[in-house]
């Protein structure tokens, strides 16, 4: 009897997630369907690869004004990035007036990343410059590189594919594409090296689209999705006796992060999901109805699909959410498009690190391994050099040649007096007022034996 009461009762509420802190999350929920809303579960492998992809923006937009202040000197001098020196009074000004430092924050990067950038003080102007180093130029060069040599034929086909995952008419803002540029591992002036190059592929109209020509030397798979590809060789590979072919057909791969706790009902919406038919986000659904629940499911798996294309594509299987929502419409993604991928934990994660949590930044989960691409490309190569350079600890070189030549430098880098005496005491002395960098000949530490020997051109 007391079972019978029981089995009538109510279900109980489906729990919430736990939150971040306190461990793992946990859906408890009698529904055979996925909860359309579900709270984030972080991933510390994700976390990590933002933190340094926070330098690295750094990096970029110091080079960046660098570049800009020293324009009209670099142009006549015809001298490259690492000849190209610039002060750093004037530096420091466009770093808080365009980037919004704080007036300690630019000279501090740049003596936490002392392998990437070189602090001098000018032997003719006898004012402290900034420039970049060897290494660090060297990395840049080939990135490029890697970008000019995939040039030809990979660029040609990413963008293709881009347009293809518009239907039905095949065309996005040109704009939009040059936001998204370092993403695909597209040159600055795609517009002229592969656009306006390929009048036969592409044709750029006046009010700002891109739009796709169909040309007969298109390969045959053009239209066909990286997960169709990765879902007939797992097939291929994994095929068990019995094992029927409707299991894996619509599936995609699905990996839950740490602590992300699933029951059985979520379990069984999971497969039913999976087993769900869609359409090719390649395919024009402009004319189907979608009056009914059905057609509506298969539609957001679709838009699953579409934004995993279009990770796909890109070069480190990742983009902003900020930009991905510029091509929402033609992906056919809802409006809130945050809660859309939350939705679907297993196959996006969603990292806020890197900028305060105003930077959302979208990984496709199956292209990494413990924070690892699973299969890196040459230009994903050519970037990790530069992340590499910038993790490099200050303390891995003899720093005290470079401070010293710096002279009065100290006050022009902390903006005054004061600053300059708050960066000279955080970077020469520690807590109990010991010097860091006692080492002066370097030679029996087994550290750089100087950084200034580095930078001799």
């Amino acid at each position: 009897m007391l079972r019978r009461i029981a089995a009538l009762r109510p279900p109980p509420p489906p729990r919430a997630a736990a939150s971040v802190g306190a461990g793992a999350a946990t859906y408890s929920s009698k529904s055979t369907s996925i909860p359309q809303k579900q709270q984030r579960v972080r991933d510390h492998a994700f976390d990590g690869i933002m933190e340094v992809q926070k330098r690295v923006r750094r990096f970029h937009a110091l080079h960046s004004l660098l570049l800009y202040a020293a324009a009209p000197t670099a142009a006549s001098r015809g001298g490259g990035s690492v000849a190209v020196s610039v002060p750093f009074t004037r530096l420091g000004a466009l770093a808080r007036r365009q980037l919004r430092l704080a007036p300690l924050d630019a000279g501090r990067f740049l003596l936490r990343h002392a392998h990437a950038f070189h602090l001098f003080l000018h032997p003719v102007h006898r004012m402290l410059h900034a420039r970049l180093t060897p290494r660090a130029a060297a990395a840049l060069r080939a990135e490029a590189e890697a970008v000019a040599a995939a040039l030809p034929s990979a660029s040609v086909i990413c963008l293709r594919k881009l347009l293809l995952l518009a239907p039905p008419h095949h065309r996005l803002r040109l704009e939009h594409i040059h936001l998204l540029r370092r993403d695909l591992g597209l040159p600055d002036d795609f517009a002229e090296s592969v656009i306006q190059s390929n009048p036969s592929l592409f044709r750029l109209t006046p009010d700002g689209f891109v739009e796709f020509l169909p040309s007969p030397t298109d390969p045959p798979d053009l239209t066909v999705a990286a997960v169709e590809r990765a879902r007939e060789r797992h097939y291929r590979e994994h095929r068990a006796p019995g094992s029927g072919e409707e299991d894996a057909r619509f599936a995609f791969p699905i990996r839950f992060p740490p602590g992300f706790k699933i029951g059985k009902y979520f379990r069984i919406a999971v497969w039913k999901w999976q087993r769900l038919p869609y359409a090719s986000p390649y395919a024009d659904v402009s004319g189907h109805d979608l009056r009914s629940l059905e057609a509506q499911r298969r539609m957001e798996k679709r838009a699953v699909a579409a934004v995993h294309e279009l990770l796909s594509l890109t070069v480190e299987k990742r983009t902003t959410l900020e930009r991905l929502a510029l091509f929402r419409e033609a992906l056919g993604v809802p409006k809130k498009i945050k809660e859309f991928l939350l939705k679907y934990q297993g196959i996006f994660y969603i990292s806020t690190r890197g900028n305060q949590g105003k930077l959302h930044t979208v990984f496709l989960r199956e292209a990494y391994y413990k924070g690892e691409l699973v299969e890196p490309n040459e230009i994903h190569e050519a970037r990790r050099k530069l992340e590499e350079l910038l993790m490099i600890s200050p303390q891995k070189a003899n720093l005290d040649r470079m401070f010293t030549s710096m002279g009065r430098g100290w006050d022009e880098l902390g903006g005054g007096r004061r600053g300059g005496a708050e960066l000279r005491d955080e970077f020469l002395r520690d807590g109990g007022g010991q010097k860091k960098h006692a080492d002066t000949d370097g030679a029996d530490s087994g550290e750089d034996s100087s950084v200034e020997s580095l930078y001799i051109d």
